[in-house]
C-alpha cells in the first residue's frame, strides 16, 4: 500500500505522463476498500497540503461570516456543485479545457474576496454564488483526476471517495480558521475593518495574479 501511495504521489508531484501506465496498471490491483482509501487520501491531499487556490477559496467564503454554521453551509453546497461537475467530466459528459478551467478558478476566488471588502454582511445569494463557483472548481479537480485516471474495478466508489477527501479538507481548513480567527474575533466591532478587508484583498491579489498568469 505504501509503494502504491508513494509512486502515485510522484506522480501527482511531477505531472509527467511517463508514470500514468505504471500507476493506473498499479491501481488495477487494488482491493476496492484499498483503493477507497487511497483515493480518500489523494482527495484530502488535494486540499491539504497541495490545493492553496481551493484552500484561499474556503478562506474566503469564512472570512465574510465567520458562524461556523453558515460557512459549513456554504461548504456543503461548494461540494454538492463540484461533485456534479467532478462526475460528469470523469464520465466524459463533458470537457473543458484546464485553459478555460484554471482562470476561471482563480476569477472566482478574487470575486467572492473582494465581495467581501464591499460587502458587510451574508447575502442569500452567496449560497447560489458559491454553488455556481463549486462547478467551476470541481473541473479543476476532474483535471487532477483525469491525468492519473482511477480504476476501473472500483471507478465510482474511488471518485465517491476523493469526493469525500475534499470534502473534509475543506471541513480542516474551516475549522482551522475558526479556532484561529472566529473563535476569537469573529464577534469583535472592529472584525471586518482589520480582519476580514485586508485578508481579502491580499485574497483578491493573490488570486488576480494567478489569473494573468494562468491567462498568458
Amino acid at each position: 500500500m505504501s509503494r502504491r501511495i508513494f509512486i502515485i504521489l510522484v506522480f501527482l508531484l511531477a505531472g509527467s505522463s511517463v508514470f500514468a501506465h505504471d500507476v493506473v496498471l498499479d491501481l488495477e490491483s487494488m482491493s476496492a476498500t484499498d483503493s477507497a482509501y487511497l483515493y480518500l487520501r489523494l482527495g484530502y491531499r488535494h486540499i491539504l497540503p497541495l490545493g492553496l487556490d481551493h484552500i484561499l477559496f474556503v478562506l474566503s467564503l469564512f472570512l465574510l461570516s465567520s458562524n461556523l454554521k453558515t460557512v459549513l453551509w456554504q461548504s456543503l453546497a461548494f461540494t454538492a456543485a463540484h461533485s456534479i461537475t467532478l462526475g460528469l467530466a470523469m464520465y466524459k459528459v463533458i470537457t473543458i479545457s484546464p485553459k478555460i478551467v484554471e482562470p476561471l478558478i482563480a476569477l472566482s476566488i478574487a470575486y467572492v474576496a473582494l465581495e467581501n471588502v464591499f460587502v458587510s454582511k451574508l447575502r442569500p445569494s452567496r449560497i447560489g454564488v458559491v454553488f455556481l463557483f463549486g462547478l467551476v472548481h470541481g473541473l479543476g479537480f476532474a483535471g487532477a483526476l483525469a491525468g492519473l485516471g482511477l480504476p476501473s474495478n472500483s471507478y465510482l466508489t474511488s471518485l465517491l471517495a476523493f469526493n469525500v477527501g475534499v470534502e473534509l479538507g475543506q471541513l480542516t481548513v474551516i475549522l482551522i480558521a475558526w479556532f484561529l480567527i472566529g473563535k476569537w474575533f469573529g464577534k469583535k466591532t472592529y472584525y471586518h475593518k482589520y480582519i476580514v478587508t485586508p485578508l481579502s484583498l491580499l485574497i483578491a491579489a493573490i488570486a488576480l495574479y494567478w489569473f494573468i498568469q494562468r491567462v498568458y
